[in-house]
């Protein structure tokens, strides 16, 4: 996986990289590398985070909420 992906990965999982960090209870200093391209992203971890972005991209957000507001 290039760093572009895992970025574009993210992007599509909607976290950030300390949503990541968190995930994974790993140091953000990790992820900020991986994203960089100063790491190599490890194949378990690219796998998993296709997956992840695979399934969002085939199941994105219902738009039927959009706007939508308490009735409170």
């Amino acid at each position: 996986m290039t760093p572009e992906r895992f970025s574009e990965c993210l992007l599509h999982i909607r976290w950030t990289p300390i949503n990541i960090a968190s995930a994974l209870q790993c140091e953000l200093s990790w992820i900020e590398a991986l994203e960089a391209g100063n790491e190599e992203i490890p194949e378990g971890l690219a796998a998993w985070l296709e997956t992840l972005a695979q399934a969002h991209e085939a199941l994105p957000p219902p738009t039927t909420y959009r706007g939508k507001r308490s009735q409170l």
